[in-house]
């Protein structure tokens, strides 16, 4: 049985059984079933799907934000707004899939793109929908059909994403939510009707993924976590810099893989930045996720909090400073409060690890080549930010970076036309735009 904790208030939510071995067989087999029909329709019918899909996500936006919010703890504004992320991929996949379905043409040959089979997804609670919806969008629309194991505190979240679906008109077994354990993964990797699987989450649950993938010879995507850094330059807007800091820190209570968690500031002008920061850091209010005035919610979990508190000592012990906040705010739920760390020795074990809560790590670098070093100093690839108004600054840090994405001037942020995905301990492959369609197709090459 599964039954979801609301982090603001620490009481039991709704529960869901969880499935028995042969209620699992009869989804498979249902999305085997379903998958042998679905490859045979025409992109423009699934683009039609899809479509439906969006609207019934438009129709039912609050009630799907306010699960999300009592399962996860995250602000309802941004709950609102993970749904209406989720209504513009599928939109962008129903307008512009079919076309990134049509074949290749090379001398002598055409490629042609086919679609494999059952995909399974497993998926994270930090982005309950949105997560999701970057496998479940383009899978669909590639013919394929998708089978989610959810994490288990937000398994309302998952069982809404398949009654989205079914509302929509979608065959019976075109995605299910399997509400399962994580040891059943490996079972369900292994058999022969799923073909692929993708996993967004910790560095220790890709591994075990891509091991059992592994022995099945399957595709596998992972987007695992990430350690991100925030460069700010003296050439920058120090000002636009400093206040979207605090966003990229604090957002979703610091719980996202491409929340900036490092932030690195040239010595010219790091005594402004962190005026400015940490002014920004202080302000952030903690607070009922309902609550408009809240400029977070609590931690998913009380576990998650411990765990972030836990690392706060670790740092401690490493020599790092704690500013301020880090603390366990008294009252009932997963609470606390927005803090940086300043003094990290990045040699240390605890500093090369995800710091999932908002806390912030601050760095001073002498010059270009510091802060290219530092940012590349963890094992981490996953995405970056970067401030200057410097064409050859721009340039090196497009180079040089070892991420898979870099945002120049602007805080990282996923969307739907653009490939979304790390290098290194973050994980391999893509998602989004049409990569993240292909990469659970067939390219087929026909000659002659």
């Amino acid at each position: 049985m599964f039954t979801s904790i609301n982090p603001a208030t620490g009481a039991p939510g709704e529960s869901f059984a969880e499935l028995t071995q042969d209620e699992i067989a009869a989804k498979v087999a249902q999305a085997e079933a379903a998958y042998r029909q679905w490859r045979l329709t025409d992109p423009a019918e699934r683009a039609a799907l899809l479509e439906r899909i969006a609207e019934q996500f438009d129709a039912n936006t609050h009630r799907l934000a306010e699960i999300a919010t009592r399962e996860m703890g995250k602000t309802l504004k941004s709950a609102i707004a993970e749904v209406q992320k989720c209504a513009a991929a599928f939109r962008h996949y129903a307008q512009e899939g079919p076309a990134m379905l049509e074949p290749r043409s090379f001398p002598g040959a055409t490629a042609t793109w086919h679609p494999m089979g059952p995909v399974l997804a497993v998926m994270p609670w930090n982005f309950p929908y949105w997560q999701v919806v970057r496998f479940m969008a383009p899978t669909i629309m590639a013919g394929n059909v998708g089978l989610l194991k959810h994490a288990s505190n937000v398994q309302g979240c998952g069982a809404a994403l398949e009654e989205m679906v079914i509302a929509a008109g979608g065959p019976a077994g075109l995605f299910q939510n399997l509400a399962i354990k994580s040891d059943k993964v490996a079972d369900l990797i292994a058999d022969d009707r799923i073909v692929a699987v993708t996993l967004t989450g910790s560095e220790g649950a890709g591994m075990k993924v891509a091991e059992a993938a592994g022995r099945a010879l399957k595709k596998v995507v992972l987007e695992l976590g990430g350690s991100d850094p925030f460069i700010v330059m003296p050439s920058a807007d120090i000002d636009e810099a400093a206040t979207q800091a605090v966003t990229a820190r604090v957002q979703n209570t610091g719980q996202s893989c491409i929340c900036a968690k490092r932030m690195i500031v040239h010595t010219d002008v790091y005594d402004t930045f962190f005026e400015k920061f940490s002014a920004g850091m202080k302000a952030v209010v903690a607070g009922d996720p309902f609550d408009p005035d809240s400029t977070m919610g609590p931690l998913s979990s009380e576990e998650q909090r411990e765990t972030v508190l836990g690392q706060l000592k670790l740092f401690e012990q490493a020599g790092a400073k704690l500013l301020f906040g880090g603390e366990a705010l008294p009252g009932k739920g997963a609470y606390m409060s927005a803090g940086i760390l300043v003094d990290v020795p990045l040699d240390h074990a605890v500093a090369q690890e995800e710091l999932f809560g908002p806390i912030a790590m601050l760095f001073r670098a002498e010059d270009l080549d510091a802060a290219i070093a530092l940012a590349n100093a963890v094992p981490f690839g996953l995405g970056s930010s970067v401030w200057t108004n410097d064409a050859d600054e721009r340039a090196r840090f497009e180079r040089d970076i070892e991420a898979g994405m870099v945002a120049v001037n602007a805080m990282l942020a996923s969307s739907p036309e653009a490939p979304f995905g790390g290098v290194k301990r973050s994980g391999h492959g893509r998602e989004l735009g049409p990569y993240g369609l292909h990469e659970f197709m067939n390219l087929k090459t026909v000659i002659g």
